[in-house]
């Protein structure tokens, strides 16, 4: 009676010591941390191998002009206008702007482009589809400094639009040779028989395309867009060729290195610049990661 009456003693009686607790189990937790590191390491070590620069350059865009040039590797003090500093030196907002429009349009011009020779090319059974294939293997094959001269002749002498950027926005209109390839490959995943169904409602070729045939291929669509936008959008080669006279139709890749040559003892400020240049691009690819690492990997399934 006295057992029953007491509720400490018999909560204490009835509850053991948490396993969690015990030595065999921390024992235990420990070789299981220790064979998750073993089993990951290279994971590991190739993720800090990725994340440690990009960590450097944010630490140092956020110290002071006289630390960015000690051995320091954390802030004293955290300089947060250093961000504010490079937005407001002179053509960094123009270099911002003429980047979007450069990345973005030329983006959109390469998807409307390229889906519908990679759908032909798919889909369509043609004389001479195998050839065309190769043709626009080729292409991927072929550097473009082997074309430029003739193309700067063209653009600059023939079309008078040197110093400006659509020299580089124009051509992505007329389809890209490695966004050809890899859509074409995705398409070659979607089954025949739903376009033979959409066929047998009356659709037409075109109808099909954007009816059917779009809205199954968007991983494969985000996957070529991501390429194109992250490739103008780094682009150093075309502006140093066709806008490198003009400073109002520079872009962040080659105002950076400007910018570099004007601050190259601030350190700092240098690095700020370089986050605020590469922080677009992550995020895109934060948000898009799904649709992009699925596009990629289903163009692999058909050959």
């Amino acid at each position: 009676m006295t057992h029953l009456l007491d509720p400490v003693r018999n909560t204490a009686a009835a509850s053991p010591e948490r396993p969690s607790r015990t030595p065999a189990a921390r024992t235990a937790r420990r070789k299981v941390l220790l064979h998750w590191i073993a089993v990951h390491s290279l994971g590991i070590a190739a993720a800090l191998f990725f994340v440690l620069p990009f960590v450097f350059v944010v630490l140092t865009s956020l110290m002071s002009d006289q630390q960015a040039l000690t051995r320091d590797l954390t802030p004293n003090t955290w300089e947060w206008g250093n961000y504010e500093r490079v937005f407001n030196t002179p053509g960094f907002l123009t270099w911002w702007r003429n980047t979007l429009l450069y990345a973005g349009v030329g983006t959109v011009l390469t998807v409307v482009s390229s889906v519908p020779v990679a759908y032909a090319l798919a889909k369509f059974r043609f004389r001479g589809r195998k050839l065309s294939l190769m043709l626009v293997i080729s292409m991927m094959m072929l550097p473009p400094q082997v074309v430029i001269i003739p193309m700067y002749l063209f653009w600059a002498k023939q079309m008078d639009l040197s110093g400006t950027l659509w020299p580089l926005i124009i051509p992505m209109a007329f389809g890209d040779a490695f966004s050809i390839f890899l859509l074409r490959q995705f398409l070659l995943t979607i089954p025949n028989e739903y376009l033979d169904a959409a066929k047998v409602d009356g659709c037409g070729e075109f109808r099909t395309l954007m009816k059917v045939v779009l809205p199954m291929a968007k991983p494969g669509i985000a996957a070529i867009a991501l390429f194109q936008f992250f490739a103008a959008w780094n682009d150093y080669f075309g502006p140093q060729i066709y806008a490198s006279e003009n400073p109002a139709a520079w872009t962040l890749s080659y105002g950076l290195e400007s910018f570099k040559g004007a601050h190259h003892t601030d350190w700092n400020l240098t690095m700020a610049a370089t986050v605020l240049v590469m922080a677009p691009v992550i995020a895109v690819f934060f948000f898009a990661q799904k649709a992009f690492v699925e596009g990629v990997t289903l163009t692999g399934v058909k050959g």
